[in-house]
Parts: structure tokens; sequence; C-alpha cells
């Protein structure tokens, strides 16, 4: 009976080193991938950084309105560093996949493949998020000088209009990208077009009403005469 229990813990524990040896290697390899793969994400992420700023990308979001609604939010953020941080992260996340996969782990190598393949509507968010900066920002100046220019006398309220709807496409592009509560952002975003549409008509025909009245008066002159 002793004898018995000797044997079955003796081969349990030449099992348990069997695989133990076998293992090893194993996770020699995905700590020697990830600890290449996190210098390697690391790097990038700083050259991706260096270069954004030496091109001068961070310009592109010293805008007063913008720089005020960080403030508010009380967040402090460097657009190239966050840039760089996503591709740091991108990178990371591929070797820690691999280093799983090294290790057999795969119900993890799973959710990182998941992760990983949503990672792009991320970077599509963020492209978005970026193009409405710049666009809203151009558009705006455009339009606040052309409606000035017109001496309508509005433009500044106008510019504030197609600015902010450009801001609310754009969170709705951003939501959608995303997959958050798509059935329900349509819906939203059916309302916002209607709602400015009727908001940009009343401020042009607010605006104009003068304009109107004087091309009246002129041509009420000229019949008369």
């Amino acid at each position: 009976m002793v004898l018995d229990w000797y044997e079955v813990t003796l081969a349990q524990l030449q099992e348990l080193w069997v695989g133990l040896v076998a293992f090893v290697p194993q996770l020699v390899g995905a700590l020697v991938v990830f600890v290449v793969g996190w210098i390697i994400a690391v790097i990038v992420g700083r050259v991706v950084a260096d270069i954004l700023r030496r091109i001068q990308f961070n310009q592109l979001f010293e805008r007063e309105g913008f720089r005020r609604a960080l403030e508010r939010a009380d967040m402090k953020v460097d657009p190239s560093e966050f840039i760089g941080g996503i591709f740091k992260w991108v990178l990371l996340i591929v070797f820690v996949l691999a280093a799983v996969e090294i290790l057999g782990l795969n119900e993890l190598a799973g959710f990182l493949s998941d992760v990983l393949g949503y990672l792009p509507n991320v970077l599509v968010a963020s492209l978005i998020f970026v193009f409405a900066v710049v666009i809203a920002d151009i558009v705006g100046k455009f339009l606040h000088a052309t409606v000035e220019s017109a001496q309508m006398g509005s433009g500044h309220y106008v510019a504030v209009i197609v600015k902010w709807s450009i801001w609310i496409f754009a969170i709705i592009a951003i939501l959608l990208q995303l997959g958050v509560a798509r059935d329900f952002l349509l819906l939203v975003l059916q309302g916002v077009v209607a709602f400015f549409v009727v908001a940009a008509g009343l401020s042009f025909g607010l605006a104009g009403k003068d304009v109107a009245g004087e091309l009246l008066r002129d041509m009420m002159k000229k019949l008369k005469g």
C-alpha cells in the first residue's frame, strides 16, 4: 500500500518535471518576444511622436476654442504623444499576442486578437477627431469672413452654428465608428440635421432681412423712376 502511494507520487512528480522542462523554453521564448516587442513599441511610439512634433502637428490644436474646451474638461493632452501612444500600444499588443500564442494560451490569444481587430476603429475615430478640429476652424473662419464682408452683421453666429454642426457630426461619426448605439445615433443624426437646417435658414433669413429690404427699395425706386 505504501509502495503504491510512493509510486503514484513519484510518477506525478516526474510528469510535473517533464511538463516544466518542456514549458521553460516556451516561457523564455515568450519573455524574449515580449521584452523585444516592448522595446520596439516604445521606440516606434517615441519616433512617431517626435516626427509629428517636428512637422508642427500640435499647432493644429493650438486653437482658442479647442484649448478652452480641454481646460474646462481639466485635460492636458499632447496630440503628438497621443498618436505616438496609439502606435506604441498597437505594436505592444501584437507582440503580447505572439508571446501568448507561444505559451499556448488560446483563450487569451483570442481575446487579444479581438482587441487588436478593434484598434483600427479607434485609429479611424482619432483621425476623424483631428480632421474635425481642422475643418471646423477653417470653415468657421471662412464663413465668418464671407458673411461679414457681405455686411450681413451675423458672421459670428453663422460661424458658430457651422462649427458646432461639424463637431456634432464628427462626434456622431466617431461613436458610429466605435460601434456605440448605432441605431440610436442614426436617429439622433437625423434630428440634428433637421435642427441645423432650420437654424441655418433662420440665421441667414434674419441676417439678410436688411439686405433684402434694401434690394426691394431699390427695385421700387427704379420702377417708379
